[in-house]
């Protein structure tokens, strides 16, 4: 997953509404979202079995990206990071448990962001910042492969527009499906700095990634309203840039 946005406890009506692309390389086998045995709603990783985005019926949420720094070598043999949003959805304990749990165990993955939590509580943790997770603030946010809120051209105008949409009753899934689809490039004056080829950071800019071996996999849009009734939209994409949407409307049920 490459680009998070999020309204976390900003609107009247939907305490948590989500904007995400993944990308990622299309030879990487890949599940659209569907409901699991555990009553999670997700896409599935079908080579290490993770998730980079998912719900479970009981009302938790997560979702990761990873963390670009082409100065940094992946360590061999560390554990998949897609199994983390998976572990805290089938979690029993609570947010400040998981994130206890992170901060011990984070360091052996390779560098990656998290958000994790519920409508009334939501975490973020990255084994990159040096710091303890952090129980976020109501407020609008956006995650690329950085830090939280890191500057980047496509998260400031995600966030931008994501603010625009917190004014309808309503925010319109297609309009935001839409949004996800742009391929503006920044202009290489705002290009971030990630230790990579100057040609993939201009590629890799735009919120909509499309190139002939690497792109936008899926964009998901997720409505979570007060009375627990989610709404959640994916469309994925192949090489070709075909399309096909599928929409799951769900009731949180509670223990």
């Amino acid at each position: 997953m490459c680009l998070i946005l999020f309204a976390y406890q900003v609107h009247p009506e939907y305490p948590l509404i989500l904007a995400a692309n993944r990308d990622e390389f299309y030879e990487r086998p890949s599940r659209s979202a569907y409901i699991w045995p555990e009553e999670i709603l997700a896409g599935q990783d079908e080579k290490e079995k993770g998730t980079w985005l998912g719900f479970h019926r009981e009302g938790k949420f997560a979702a990761i990206t990873n963390y670009r720094d082409g100065k940094q070598s992946d360590k061999k043999n560390a554990p998949s990071r897609g199994e983390l949003a998976v572990k805290f959805l089938k979690s029993n304990g609570s947010q400040k448990t998981f994130a206890h749990w992170l901060q011990e165990n984070g360091p052996s993955y390779n560098g990656f962001n998290l958000i994790f939590g519920d409508r009334k509580e939501l975490w973020y943790y990255s084994n990159q910042s040096n710091k303890e997770a952090e129980k976020l603030s109501p407020g609008i946010y956006g995650l690329s492969n950085h830090l939280l809120n890191t500057p980047w051209p496509k998260v400031v105008r995600g966030k931008e527009y994501l603010s625009e949409e917190l004014n309808f009753s309503k925010p319109d899934f297609e309009k935001i499906l839409n949004f996800l689809a742009n391929e503006e490039k920044a202009p290489e004056e705002k290009l971030p700095q990630t230790n990579i080829k100057k040609d993939w950071e201009k590629l890799l800019s735009s919120i909509f990634i499309c190139a002939p071996l690497y792109g936008t996999r899926c964009s998901t849009v997720a409505l979570w309203d007060k009375e627990g009734n989610l709404d959640f939209w994916e469309r994925t994409f192949s090489p070709q840039k075909e399309q096909r949407t599928i929409h799951f409307h769900w009731k949180e049920e509670r223990k």
